[in-house]
């Protein structure tokens, strides 16, 4: 009796969470309706001559790209420019969704930016279920709820209906979370070797699978560890070491080349290398100033150690407070930072948890009176972030335009 209650209640946790989510996509899905009546006509959109329409609308920029991989591949050979510097090419991104979208093309005959941006709706939604019963027993329903909220209603969530990977991105490392806190390892393993596929954050789960490790091995005398479990532990940490190098690999197969995907990801450098950290400096001081760009390298660090560190961000656990230091520090060593540094937030999505006020040890204190005074205000600045996030980085002004 106590499972069937168990089960309905999940159930209906999850039909909410859908719901939470739906309404979110419905007010994204507006937003995005009216920036459009803006866009002008370009290839992007399927010719000058085309009127501009929805579906076009959700596979610009990147999404170009994925529609590519997806219709003709990848080259086998690299392109060269003048100088013997590789050119842009599809290298660059990661295979597992526009090889999900060729399966969906082919299944279903519709062209790819409706399969994609069907692709990312659904996954989106898998990730929205998935970061709800992470969060549940950590903070409770009334505050699971309102993060996935924010979750749905960031700012560039709005990729989370487009063409582009941020949705299956979520979807898997929410999944590998998960696993890791259900301490399903071989699950673990193999969900790391598809995000191995889809996006190149293996590298800070590895980090956080190590965490977690460490404190199950330290609990081995309350909670003895079998071989298995050792076995399907240290599975769990290969599965990371060689998710972050697979696409690489596979790229170096492919052409020939051994640095085909790092010198592919340098053509998108102003640079055109790949230099750890140095492009923050010159961003810094673009954004900021000579005098303020240094000081905000120091101070932006300072307030994420802050905010995961302290008690109000205990709910967490290690393993999501490993993961919001690892994965800022991960970008901080291979991002050129730009217009793309906002839909690289999506995945701090902890972080929502301690700024709503839910990571304080006793989550019965999470209570809708409680967290909506928060919530409230953070819905409307996010859902306004919408609509600038669309109508300036997504929105297309030919001849060229930054990128979201």
């Amino acid at each position: 009796m106590t499972e069937v209650l168990s089960l309905r209640s999940r159930g209906v946790f999850v039909a909410r969470v859908l719901a939470v989510y739906a309404l979110a996509r419905v007010v994204t899905t507006t937003i995005l309706l009216l920036v459009m009546q803006h866009q002008v006509p370009s290839g992007m959109t399927g010719g000058d001559d085309v009127p501009v329409s929805y579906l076009p609308f959700t596979a610009l920029w990147d999404g170009q790209w994925y529609q590519t991989i997806a219709q003709h591949g990848y080259p086998s050979e690299l392109p060269v420019g003048e100088g013997g510097a590789v050119q842009q090419n599809p290298w660059a991104f990661y295979p597992l969704f526009p090889l999900m979208a060729r399966a969906g093309m082919a299944l279903t005959g519709l062209d790819f930016p409706a399969v994609g941006s069907t692709i990312a709706l659904l996954c989106g939604a898998g990730a929205a279920v998935l970061m709800g019963l992470l969060l549940r027993d950590r903070i409770g329903d009334p505050a699971a709820y309102l993060v996935v909220a924010l979750f749905a209603s960031f700012p560039a969530s709005v990729t989370l209906q487009l063409a582009y990977t941020e949705s299956l991105a979520m979807l898997l490392l929410v999944g590998y979370l998960y696993a890791l806190a259900k301490e399903r390892w071989l699950v673990a393993t193999a969900v790391a070797l598809l995000v191995g596929l889809s996006r190149p954050i293996a590298v800070p789960l590895g980090l956080v699978t190590l965490v977690v490790v460490f404190l199950r091995w330290r609990a081995r005398r309350e909670r003895p560890i079998s071989r298995g479990t050792y076995a399907a532990m240290l599975a769990s940490l290969v599965g990371c070491g060689v998710a972050g190098l697979l696409w690489p690999a596979i790229a170096w197969w492919r052409t020939g080349v051994p640095s085909a995907y790092t010198d592919t990801m340098a053509s998108w450098r102003g640079s055109g290398t790949v230099e750890p950290f140095a492009p923050w400096v010159g961003m810094s001081e673009y954004a900021f100033g000579e005098t303020w760009g240094p000081v905000m390298l120091v101070v932006v660090p300072l307030v994420i150690i802050a905010t995961v560190a302290g008690p109000w961000a205990r709910n967490l656990g290690a393993d999501l407070r490993t993961w919001t230091l690892a994965y800022p520090a991960y970008l901080a060593a291979v991002l050129d930072p730009f217009t793309s540094i906002f839909r690289y937030l999506i995945p701090l999505f902890p972080l929502l948890v301690v700024v709503l006020g839910a990571g304080w040890a006793d989550r019965r204190g999470n209570t809708w009176k409680r967290l909506l005074w928060r919530f409230v205000p953070l819905l409307v600045l996010s859902i306004v972030g919408q609509y600038y996030w669309t109508d300036i980085l997504w929105r297309f002004v030919p001849p060229s335009d930054y990128p979201p």
